[in-house]
């Protein structure tokens, strides 16, 4: 899974970006971007699955992948790269199950005690978080910070580890510096919709630099 997790993991938000999946997902490829997880808590599950369905077609012709959050069903039903599972979603052995063992299965953890049970879970990386105060989600867990997200990667050695809440540019190398494999990043690249491309590209060029 390492080498398929990117050091940017761009997340898809039509609320934010005023954009469709697919317009988000184009400028994101444009930027660099080789993996992105599709978030959708607004539209109908009809109209999710068609706009999943021409992002999942557009990607794989540029051989990106395409995680979808929450929603098993729709990525059974699109046969998608792969799911990305909060607490409070089916849980990770069921989605394994319906998906296959090459799905990647990503998890949403915000305290140590769910890291440690996401370990004996049959998923391919644990995201942790929000590092930092986020306003993507309207009632956030609690601000875990960076000291903790060194602690969790203690905890779970080799397994990928995403963070993810409030990065952006100016923490971005901190999360890194925290030994984090991979940033989530929304609002940072998507709150501008003309810069979507530019700024995925930026953030790509602060870790080669």
């Amino acid at each position: 899974m390492n080498n398929v997790l990117p050091k940017i993991y761009p997340i898809t938000d039509t609320r934010i970006s005023g954009l469709s999946h697919l317009e988000q997902v184009k400028r994101l490829i444009a930027g660099g971007a080789t993996l992105i997880q599709l978030r959708e808590k607004h539209l109908s599950p009809a109209e999710f699955c068609e706009d999943a369905s021409a992002v999942i077609a557009y990607a794989r012709e540029r051989s990106v992948k395409i995680i979808i959050n929450d929603r098993v069903d729709i990525a059974a039903a699109l046969n998608a790269d792969g799911i990305h599972l909060g607490q409070d979603d089916l849980p990770p052995a069921a989605a394994r199950k319906l998906l296959g063992e090459d799905a990647i299965i990503g998890f949403s953890t915000h305290t140590v005690e769910q890291v440690r049970e996401a370990l004996l879970l049959p998923v391919d990386y644990i995201a942790y978080g929000p590092i930092f105060d986020t306003r993507t989600k309207q009632n956030p867990d609690a601000t875990v910070g960076l000291s903790a997200l060194e602690d969790v990667r203690e905890i779970i050695g080799d397994r990928p580890l995403v963070a993810i809440g409030g990065i952006h540019s100016d923490n971005y190398r901190s999360v890194l510096a925290a030994r984090a494999d991979s940033a989530a990043i929304i609002s940072a690249i998507l709150s501008d919709p003309d810069q979507i491309e530019s700024k995925m590209r930026s953030f790509n060029n602060i870790y080669t630099s």
